[in-house]
């Protein structure tokens, strides 16, 4: 008694010789020299594409778990940073300071200075004096033998 194994193989055996001669016409137009002579363009394209596939199944498809969580803790901390803006910042430096805003800078800047002044030595008391040399008078002279 035949298994089935042996009777899809009796029924197939006829479609290998034409299997064969299929096979060998795809090879030898992948071995024709047109077929072989690519453009450098081609070239690196296919390259580059072949690089960023091996990139993409050694560096991220593993790790695919720890690149997901990563991306969305970079997307929660956009959010978070968008929703903690102050529009009426953006606002306030868009417009343009009133001469009113000026005058009451330069009163806080003037009040500034006046707290933070000095007051160690008194006001009325003299500066210490810059001590210059005075020309000297008196020339050595050396002796000649």
């Amino acid at each position: 008694m035949k298994t089935p194994h042996d009777i899809l193989f009796a029924r197939h055996q006829a479609a290998a010789p034409r299997l064969d001669a299929v096979r060998r016409e795809i090879v030898a137009g992948l071995n024709h020299q047109d077929a072989k002579s690519q453009s450098w363009v081609a070239l690196l394209a296919s390259w580059c594409l072949g690089g960023a596939n091996k990139l993409w199944l050694e560096l991220v498809w593993p790790c695919r778990r720890i690149w997901t969580g990563l991306a969305a803790v970079w997307l929660l901390l956009f959010i978070i940073n968008l929703s903690q803006r102050d529009g009426s910042q953006t606002m306030m430096a868009k417009s343009a300071p009133t001469a009113e805003m000026m005058m009451t800078f330069r009163d806080q800047q003037k009040l500034l200075n006046e707290l933070l002044a000095d007051r160690a030595l008194p006001a009325d008391a003299e500066r210490p004096r810059i001590f210059s040399p005075k020309p000297r008078t008196e020339i050595m002279r050396l002796k000649t033998v």
